[in-house]
């Protein structure tokens, strides 16, 4: 019978050494495999300071998986440069499931036209793991203003170049980036007045010192409801269903437009496809929820049930888009 080797003695490290990159390896396996995952908190980043889409639906998602895989998710925010610095961030993480990104409309696609070194391509460096919720803009007009419909403003602003105004937010918002747009397609010249957040706009618009805004409907909702402002046109393909009487874009007939803010949860490429299967399953799971669905939407969004494959078309084809229209409206990359 062969002696058992001595602590200390080359041959026991040697076993010690195989043992740690044998257990090692079964975690990395279980891990890639998502058997285990997660087995850590979660971090999602939410690429904007709190309160806003954003944060909204980092927060409500991250309560939710975190009660159905009993693991922490936690919502950091990490504001900076528009989207960039938070996006950024987890475009570089290692690529484990455990640094998840808030994405939407502005830092995957908007960015991509926006930006000639955004610091990440969203398509190559991003995967997404699901959409789950979508916002329509209204494009609403001061409750005084002496026209009726968004033909009548584009028909004014056309035969009077720069009488007309419009509240603008920060360069790659939606608020911006839908007023130079809605400006280039129909080719008129509305003044665009800058302001850092929407309510400023609002207090303007309210004082009728701002002609026009192009908001999130979830927002305007209110103003129009209370008659503090009126509604000319929303950018969803269908009417929003809160607000059944105001034509969509397209309806008006004066452009071909349809212009949807969208979110969701976005992992490293490279993360195994088995943890991608994970978080998707989880997030579908959580969005079955009429709860987490009402939260999400806010009463005037769209809840998203995408298929994988049909996920990673819509946002391969939403950057493809707007980086194209972003051209024809004349706004460069910076």
């Amino acid at each position: 019978m062969k002696a058992m080797p001595k602590f200390g003695s080359p041959a026991l490290a040697a076993l010690v050494a195989c043992l740690a990159c044998f257990a090692a390896g079964a975690q990395a396996a279980s891990t890639s495999s998502g058997q285990d995952y997660p087995s850590r908190p979660v971090r999602i980043v939410a690429p904007s300071a709190p309160g806003g889409g954003f944060d909204l639906v980092g927060r409500v998602l991250a309560q939710k998986l975190g009660e159905q895989t009993g693991q922490a998710f936690v919502v950091e925010n990490r504001p900076g440069a528009g989207t960039l610095v938070g996006t950024q961030l987890v475009a570089r993480a290692a690529p484990d499931g455990y640094s998840l990104v808030v994405g939407g409309l502005s830092n995957i696609a908007l960015n991509m036209g926006l930006y000639k070194e955004p610091g990440y391509d969203s398509l190559a460096d991003l995967t997404p793991v699901s959409l789950v919720v979508s916002h329509s803009y209204t494009l609403v007009a001061r409750k005084d203003l002496p026209l009726a419909s968004l033909k009548e403003v584009i028909a004014f602003a056309r035969a009077n170049p720069g009488k007309l105004n419009i509240g603008t937010s920060g360069l790659g918002t939606g608020q911006y980036i839908g007023a130079a747009i809605i400006g280039a397609l129909t080719e008129v010249n509305m003044v665009k007045v800058p302001y850092k957040g929407a309510q400023p706009v609002y207090q303007d618009l309210l004082a009728g010192r701002v002609d026009i805004f192009y908001d999130n409907t979830t927002t305007t909702r209110s103003y129009v409801e209370s008659g503090q402002v009126k509604a000319l046109a929303v950018s969803s393909r269908s009417r929003a269903p809160n607000m059944p009487q105001v034509p969509t874009i397209i309806e008006t007939g004066v452009l071909d437009l349809e212009m949807e803010t969208w979110f969701g949860l976005f992992a490293p490429a490279r993360t195994s496809r088995a943890v991608i299967e994970r978080l998707r399953a989880e997030v579908d799971k959580a969005t079955q929820s009429a709860e987490v669905r009402s939260r999400l939407e806010m009463g005037s969004g769209r809840s998203l049930r995408m298929a994988p494959a049909e996920t990673e078309t819509f946002v391969k084809a939403e950057v493809a888009k707007w980086t194209g229209l972003l051209r024809r409206a004349g706004i460069t990359p910076e």
